[in-house]
């Protein structure tokens, strides 16, 4: 799917269901929306809780994913809920953390086709974040050095969490040269009683797993 404008529309397949359009939000930097302006693709669609952890709490998650010619990707995710049941981690200094999947947090696997190696991106509303590259499957975990960290912008409503998080390909090595991109999209809630529930566009069979490969649903042309 191509999108032309600034105002990219996403893609209808079989996993978009709630995101309809691309927003930015009005804290984004001038630098981050000249990247948004001229998208190359779009792909979007609604999480699913893992039938292990459900989840009284939240609605919906949607989460949507725009790849820019400046060679920025773009990630959305859009949480609806009865937010007082949620623990949503303070607004903090942006910068890495390690443990973010711990509690409320939003995540990206991202990998090119055919190959074994990926990254786990890793985006809290307190700003914190988190980049790992992985070999194989779960194997020689270490954290990516990136140039730019992400730029993480959080909106919260009455009623929606709205988290937006732009990282540089560049910066992940392991890509370069990569024509397409296989992603997976997922996000960890924590409600107030502690509890854990696990989101994926798709999940794999077994307990939750995002770093499955059958979860890597989205492909995207750079």
């Amino acid at each position: 799917m191509r999108a032309r404008g600034g105002r990219a529309q996403c893609a209808s397949h079989r996993y978009t269901d709630g995101v309809r359009a691309w927003r930015t939000p009005r804290e984004l930097s001038a630098q981050r929306m000249n990247s948004l302006m001229t998208p190359v693709e779009t792909q979007c669609g609604a999480l699913v809780c893992h039938p292990s952890t459900p989840s009284q709490a939240i609605r919906s998650i949607d989460a949507g994913v725009q790849v820019g010619e400046s060679g920025a990707v773009s990630f959305r995710y859009v949480l609806r809920a009865e937010l007082p049941r949620v623990r949503i981690p303070p607004r903090a200094s942006a910068r890495r953390a390690d443990g973010l999947w711990k509690h409320t947090c939003f995540e990206a696997f991202i990998t090119a086709p055919g190959s074994k190696e990926y990254y786990e991106l890793n985006f809290a509303p307190s700003r914190e974040w988190a980049i790992y590259s992985f070999k194989a499957y779960r194997e020689a975990m270490s954290s990516a050095d990136v140039e730019a960290p992400p730029e993480i912008s959080v909106g919260r409503f009455d009623d929606r969490l709205e988290i937006d998080a732009v990282v540089r390909l560049h910066d992940l090595i392991a890509l370069r040269g990569a024509r397409r991109l296989r992603l997976a999209l997922t996000a960890v809630v924590e409600e107030e009683s502690g509890t854990l529930s696990y989101w994926a566009l798709k999940h794999a069979p077994g307990k939750p797993d995002f770093h499955h490969p059958d979860g890597f649903v989205l492909e995207l042309q750079i």
